[in-house]
């Protein structure tokens, strides 16, 4: 699938029907959502984007916080007149996505998170070392190795960490400026003790006061943000949960079928009106 530039932001967009926007997670690109794109095209209008600082888009100006993440998106979704929109994200994704509804949600028509940060201090043993100034810059030096190591984190079944996608890794982590770009999100979102509690603490209550209706769903051996979460962001969002048996970080990759039918279902629920 070809992709579009807009102000800086790298996109894909494809089929026709109701919008719907996909956000991927840190490091990652709008790669993990090829799949979702030829299974949701047929009746929606499906965009994905690289977020800033990641992929093909630019770093954004005031640097990488959640807030200017959100703000950029924001400026996307208004400049593609989509609003207001289904969105998703997947880990950080998710995390922006929950920003964007706070801070926006006249542009927002429902919420399907998927393994999302935000609901909780646990998080992997390697992003927490990441963390640590010096050992992150030591960590982050871009090889094969270390491309292999992270994509098989996004999965329970190693298999799916096929050599197309470690060599797309690995030509991510060599953008200039890329590792730079991670590490300066992850420290304004974690630390070596994990997640840190304050963005999150004043982020959910204002996303649950919108009122958009919130799907959370997660894989049962998710070793990046563990499972235990999805009970934490269900009370706390008072959100619709699914669990996906045997399956890691990126259940949009590792059960795409069924996450675009779950996907779906919501979509038309929240139209109608009826979440439950």
């Amino acid at each position: 699938m070809s992709t579009q530039l807009w102000d800086g932001l790298q996109y894909r967009v494809s089929g026709s029907g109701t919008p719907v926007l996909l956000i991927h997670g840190i490091g990652r690109s709008l790669a993990d959502w090829d799949r979702q794109h030829e299974l949701l095209d047929a009746h929606h209008r499906v965009y994905s984007l690289d977020l800033p600082g990641f992929g093909g888009s630019e770093r954004p100006a005031r640097g990488m916080r959640l807030e200017h993440l959100a703000a950029r998106v924001a400026d996307f979704v208004r400049a593609q007149e989509i609003a207001p929109v289904h969105v998703v994200g997947n880990s950080l994704g998710g995390a922006v996505a929950m920003q964007l509804t706070a801070d926006h949600p006249e542009l927002v028509r429902s919420l399907l998170l998927a393994d999302s940060a935000g609901f909780g201090r646990g998080v992997s043993p390697a992003l927490r070392l990441a963390s640590i100034p010096g050992v992150g810059e030591r960590l982050m030096q871009p090889s094969r190795k270390g491309a292999l190591r992270s994509e098989r984190a996004m999965y329970h079944d190693p298999a799916l960490a096929t050599d197309e996608r470690v060599a797309h890794g690995y030509q991510l982590a060599q953008r200039p400026g890329g590792t730079e770009a991670f590490l300066e999100m992850l420290r304004s979102l974690g630390s070596p003790a994990g997640v840190k509690s304050g963005w999150r603490r004043a982020l959910l209550p204002r996303v649950r006061a919108t009122g958009v209706p919130v799907f959370i769903v997660w894989g049962d051996k998710d070793a990046v943000l563990p499972f235990r979460h999805l009970a934490r962001g269900a009370k706390t969002l008072a959100a619709r949960t699914h669990r996906f048996p045997d399956t890691g970080h990126g259940p949009q990759l590792e059960r795409a079928d069924e996450f675009a039918r779950l996907a779906r279902e919501f979509w038309a629920d929240a139209e109608k009106g009826v979440i439950a």
